[in-house]
């Protein structure tokens, strides 16, 4: 056959060839070709002549098919007269022989021609589905495959061998595998592990390309779904979450919240939490998570000074088989807050602190603390309130307590220090600490009298022992400096006695060591000794001892303890005293009077002086004052006398002591007469006592003594009343007795002081008819005035 022929020639070479070789009629037709293409040229293969096809009325037979080809009225060749579609002919069958009788009438004969169809690749592989869905677990390992369902090509021979290819993927690829069917086994391989949470599903596109010419493709779409495997932890956001929380923070409050995802799927991806772990282990009484939100909050309070710093380790873990945990840290650092006050505490103490001890003393160690930091852990001390002491720092947090100002125990004996001590924080908070500084005792006190000088008043003749006085020194001092013990200084204070010979003080008092009581050491005589001057010494117990000391003035006051004496005359015997008149008189000296015998004439005149006598009294003062009077019978004898002169005469208005009764005033005043004694520079003063009388009688009047130990006699007066004259005192003793004419005893006493002088003190001599005429009592009073001058001018005459 020419290679160069056209189809037409081709095609009735062809079926010649075929009619040849098997006897029929054999026509060969492409699908698909158009209508009108000649087929075969039946009236050649019948061997009719021209026209002859179209009379003998030649046509097609088809055998229960639709006609696709006709014979041509005019030629009678054979052409296509609809669409031939080899697959919708003979589908997959090869050869496609379509089986048709050639009829030809007048006369009738039947030919019988195979039109085979022949295939051309009009048709594309085709896949079942546009779209296949895979579900591959990404934990299958390299290597797996998995079958795919291949592309089907409704062609035949060349056009219906397919190939695959698959769009690039580095999971993925196409292998093919012949077996034992007619078709090829396709498979899906997986070259490199899958991994969900990076690509979760793969959209790949698988290509078949039949061998036709040209070749034609199909296409289907892969869509693997790769299936989650817990393959993956929890991971957190944070690896580190850094919270900052003051320490005042309420139980309750939000820490922080952390988060951590699972890109796994299901419950794969379902997390819980949890504190994996506390550093200190204290932090799991302060914070709990929970386990679902990943909030953790405070459960307790802070301290920042018990912990500044919290780490916890957080957990969360999926719900996974077997379950995965991620892992992050929170740090918590807590803030300080002002919430403690300073504290002051005392490391050393050294106390008592001798008074003596010098400026700079360390008295305590302190140390000053405070729990807080930064500004609200620098604290500032002082001492309060305003004391010898105060503060030295030593170094930080270190302070000395040291003296500052000397000490005095006397004034001061102990010290409450209160070192108080503040912080910088805002408010700031105080703190304190209270130290007791007792002060103890240094000898440096002397004992000291309540005053320089004592004036002591004893009397005479008290007993040996008796108490005369207390004296009582003070030493501020303590314990054994400021114990006291008393003695009378021996060094030349004493006293001369009346005797002529000096004494110490020492043998007439003693003071009682401990006590300081004075008391005399025998019974004291105001005539042997009126004035003792000594010195006490009062001396401490320190080391070395210190002394102080106090002169004593001691006065003895006299007691009565002297019967008045008569005197002797001058120039007589014992007991005789000359008279006017030649009478003579006879003494008895006796303890307490002494009796006078005495003549006297018969008719004697009245205010004739009998007797005259000298007394004395050993006493002093108003217990030498001597009185006279007549005792028996009591104003009715004969004989009167006068109370202090000896004589119903007054004495001259200017009349004074006498030197001898002066000298026996001073020093002799009872203590209960005595006035305010007070001691001073020059010694004490003394208040004397003034005796005063409101008789009415002439004799009567005041005694005024001056004021002032150690008294002036010569100031010593009597004064008497307006109508007195002045009287003798008792230095200047009554010598004379008025004696009528009749025996009488006479009485010297001594007078007492502030003694009421009335009418009976006085004794009366007078003429008879004075006792007749009681019941004319002024008239007698004038009488009798008259009669005393009368008297007077005769004992005026006497001496």
């Amino acid at each position: 056959m020419d290679a160069h022929c056209g189809p037409a020639v081709c095609l009735v070479v062809l079926v010649q060839m075929w009619a040849l070789v098997s006897g029929q009629v054999r026509y060969s037709v492409p699908e698909e070709a158009k209508v009108g293409t000649v087929v075969g040229r039946l009236p050649q293969e019948l061997g009719l002549e021209a026209g002859d096809a179209e009379a003998r009325r030649l046509r097609v037979v088809w055998q229960g098919r639709r006609a696709s080809v006709e014979v041509s009225g005019a030629s009678g060749a054979l052409v296509v007269s609809s669409r031939l579609d080899r697959e919708e002919l003979c589908g997959k069958s090869a050869p496609c022989l379509l089986r048709l009788e050639v009829l030809l009438e007048r006369p009738l004969r039947v030919f019988p021609v195979e039109l085979e169809v022949t295939d051309i690749n009009d048709n594309a592989p085709l896949f079942p589905v546009a779209r296949k869905n895979i579900s591959i677990a990404e934990s299958s390992l390299p290597g797996s495959r998995f079958p795919l369902e291949g592309a089907s090509d409704a062609d035949i021979g060349a056009n219906a061998q397919l190939s695959y290819t698959l769009s690039p993927s580095e999971h993925f690829k196409i292998e093919e595998e012949n077996s034992d069917s007619r078709s090829k086994s396709l498979f899906l391989a997986l070259t490199k592990p899958l991994d969900r949470e990076t690509v979760p599903v793969h959209r790949l596109v698988l290509t078949a390309s039949d061998e036709g010419r040209p070749s034609l493709t199909g296409t289907t779409e892969l869509v693997i779904s790769v299936l989650d495997a817990n393959d993956n932890a929890p991971q957190f956001n944070q690896s580190v979450y850094k919270v900052h929380l003051p320490e005042d923070a309420l139980d309750g409050r939000l820490v922080v919240g952390v988060n951590a995802t699972d890109p796994d799927f299901g419950s794969n991806r379902e997390v819980v939490y949890e504190i994996d772990n506390f550093v200190p282990a204290s932090g799991s009484d302060l914070f709990n998570i929970d386990g679902k939100s990943g909030e953790i909050r405070l459960r307790g309070g802070l301290d920042f000074e018990t912990v500044s710093f919290y780490e916890l380790q957080i957990k969360a873990k999926d719900k996974g088989t077997p379950p995965l945990s991620g892992h992050c840290k929170v740090l918590v650092e807590v803030l300080d807050v002002n919430d403690n006050a300073p504290e002051v505490g005392v490391t050393s103490l050294s106390v008592p602190v001798p008074e003596d001890a010098s400026v700079g003393t360390v008295v305590a160690l302190l140390s000053v603390s405070d729990r807080d930091s930064g500004a609200n852990g620098r604290v500032r001390c002082w001492v309060w309130p305003s004391s010898p002491f105060g503060l030295e720092s030593r170094f930080a947090g270190s302070y000395s307590l040291v003296l500052r100002e000397a000490l005095d125990r006397e004034r001061v004996s102990a010290y409450e220090v209160e070192v108080r001590a503040e912080d910088g924080g805002q408010p700031s908070l105080r703190g304190s600490r209270g130290v007791r500084v007792p002060v103890s005792d240094v000898n440096d006190n002397a004992p000291s009298f309540s005053q320089a000088v004592y004036t002591v008043l004893a009397r005479e003749n008290n007993a040996a022992g008796a108490e005369l006085a207390r004296l009582l020194a003070r030493d501020p001092d303590e314990a054994e400096n400021g114990r006291v013990s008393y003695s009378v200084w021996e060094g030349g204070a004493g006293a001369t006695s009346s005797g002529g010979g000096w004494r110490p003080a020492s043998s007439y008092v003693s003071v009682d060591a401990e006590s300081g009581l004075l008391w005399a050491v025998q019974p004291l005589d105001y005539e042997e000794l009126q004035v003792l001057q000594f010195e006490v010494r009062a001396v401490d117990a320190g080391e070395p001892p210190l002394i102080g000391n106090a002169t004593v003035q001691l006065f003895v006051v006299d007691e009565n303890d002297n019967a008045p004496m008569l005197l002797p005359p001058p120039g007589g015997g014992p007991g005789l005293v000359p008279f006017a008149g030649g009478i003579s008189v006879e003494a008895v000296a006796g303890s307490e009077s002494e009796t006078l015998w005495a003549w006297a004439a018969w008719g004697s005149p009245a205010g004739q002086v009998v007797a005259k006598i000298r007394a004395v009294d050993a006493d002093s003062g108003y217990n030498a004052w001597l009185r006279y009077e007549v005792l028996e019978p009591r104003g009715k004898g004969p004989f009167r006398v006068g109370l202090y002169s000896g004589e119903p005469k007054h004495p001259n208005p200017d009349w004074r002591y006498s030197a001898s009764l002066r000298a026996g005033m001073q020093s002799a005043v009872h203590v209960e007469e005595a006035g305010v004694l007070r001691g001073g520079p020059g010694g004490p003063e003394q208040q004397w006592p003034t005796v005063s009388s409101a008789t009415t009688e002439p004799e009567a009047g005041e005694v005024s003594p001056p004021v002032g130990a150690g008294v002036n006699s010569n100031s010593w007066t009597f004064k008497f009343g307006p109508s007195s004259s002045k009287q003798g005192g008792p230095g200047e003793l009554p010598d004379k007795f008025i004696i009528p004419g009749s025996p009488a005893i006479i009485s010297i006493r001594q007078e007492p002081p502030n003694s009421q002088i009335d009418k009976s003190d006085f004794i009366t001599f007078g003429k008879k008819e004075e006792t007749k005429k009681k019941k004319k009592k002024k008239k007698g009073n004038k009488t009798q005035e008259k009669k005393e001058k009368g008297n007077s001018t005769t004992e005026n005459s006497d001496q």
